[in-house]
């Protein structure tokens, strides 16, 4: 929280209608389980009252976020960002309303980038340091590694940091990799408006090894997948995560959700809560019928074990592979595909199921650590093979 708790709290009881926002540059075809956290916080503001944006970075998503990478993004096409950002409003409906009393709007800065002036652009840079600019851990890490840092990822907190100018902002609310960007808006507002701006961050969703969950790990649970696979992907995650992200991405009650850690570190089996996560998840999503449905479905298909009982069985020491392993290998290795490529066009086709969790980004990363009983791997609707640490 920026600048203090004591800000934010005399914020809210001055009477004024704040105007909060969120942005989110459209680099997928999808919002994950991760964005959640952000949509609730943002829900809540809703429902006091306040103006509440969505803004869509159709801008500075065709130039890449470096926060969090070591190397330098592909450059997206307005084509690409433009089909990326199509399900972006329906998928957060799941959380924030559009319409009704005190409906949140969806705004895209391409409104002030496509025509900022040069010399504006300029002006706005000048208000800022190379050497504040560098203090970012990834570019540290990057000079360390002898790595490139590319123009347009430098100055990328300058053009996020301009967002919260052009919109009058009050609050931004952003996971806690955003900070140094939105610490650059609040430094612009300072400069710029003559005003205060609260920076709000919420936790990132990690597993046990501090790994991101969403895209970027090829580990997303996508708000955009059918509500089956949705339930399957969130049966997928490491137990690890079960109470940040029902903390995080649901609405359960803080109470409940503490007597369920209580109950799994007595020694109740983390399933059982899972399953109660993916319903919840789901239900935001679609609602409660099609969460009944998909939860049916699931206990149907993999805890009855409706899958063939001579399913073969490996494990990492004869496929001779090393944990975590992306799961393209574990599928060549296996004999479910016949290339690296071939593997990863089979998952991005949706073709692999990991524990009945649908997997269509090419790069996902399998770690049997978090997996002790092995996983179940299936291709299409006939190949089954499990795989043991």
């Amino acid at each position: 929280m920026y600048p203090s708790v004591d800000a934010l709290r005399e914020a809210l009881v001055s009477g004024k209608r704040l105007r909060v926002y969120n942005g989110i540059d459209p680099t997928a075809s999808t919002l994950h389980v991760g964005h959640l956290a952000v949509l609730q916080k943002l829900r809540q503001f809703q429902d006091l009252g306040h103006e509440v944006i969505l803004l869509i970075g159709d801008f500075t998503g065709m130039i890449g976020d470096p926060t969090g990478k070591s190397k330098t993004r592909v450059p997206l096409t307005r084509e690409q960002v433009d089909a990326n950002a199509t399900a972006y409003r329906e998928q957060a409906s799941a959380v924030l309303h559009f319409d009704g009393t005190n409906p949140a709007t969806i705004r895209r800065n391409s409104e002030w980038w496509d025509d900022m002036r040069v010399l504006r652009f300029l002006e706005l840079l000048s208000l800022t340091t190379s050497q504040r600019l560098l203090e970012r851990d990834m570019f540290q890490e990057r000079i360390r590694e002898g790595k490139p840092i590319a123009a347009h990822e430098f100055l990328y907190p300058a053009l996020q940091g301009y967002d919260s100018v052009a919109m009058t902002i009050d609050v931004e609310v952003g996971a806690t990799d955003q900070t140094f960007n939105m610490l650059m808006g609040r430094e612009y507002v300072k400069k710029l408006q003559s005003r205060e701006k609260i920076v709000l961050t919420v936790p990132l969703l990690v597993d046990a090894a501090g790994k991101k969950i969403g895209k970027s790990e090829g580990n997303m649970v996508e708000l955009g997948a059918p509500s089956s696979d949705l339930f399957g992907q969130t049966m997928a995650l490491p137990d690890s995560v079960i109470v940040a992200c029902m903390t995080q991405a649901t609405a359960v009650p803080a109470a409940e959700i503490a007597a369920i850690e209580r109950e799994m570190a007595a020694g109740a089996n983390p399933r059982d809560a899972k399953m109660r996560l993916a319903h919840e998840v789901v239900c935001m999503r679609y609602g409660e019928v099609a969460a009944d449905v998909a939860r049916d479905l699931f206990v149907q298909t993999f805890q009855k074990h409706e899958v063939p009982h001579d399913v073969e069985t490996k494990s990492l020491k004869t496929l001779r592979l090393k944990n975590p392993i992306p799961l393209s290998t574990v599928l060549v290795r296996t004999g479910l595909a016949s290339s690296t490529s071939d593997a990863r066009r089979i998952i991005q086709q949706g073709g692999v199921k990991v524990d009945g969790a649908v997997f269509r980004t090419a790069g996902a990363i399998i770690d049997f650590a978090e997996h002790p009983d092995g996983i179940l791997i299936q291709k299409g609707k006939r190949h089954f093979v499990r795989v043991m640490a």
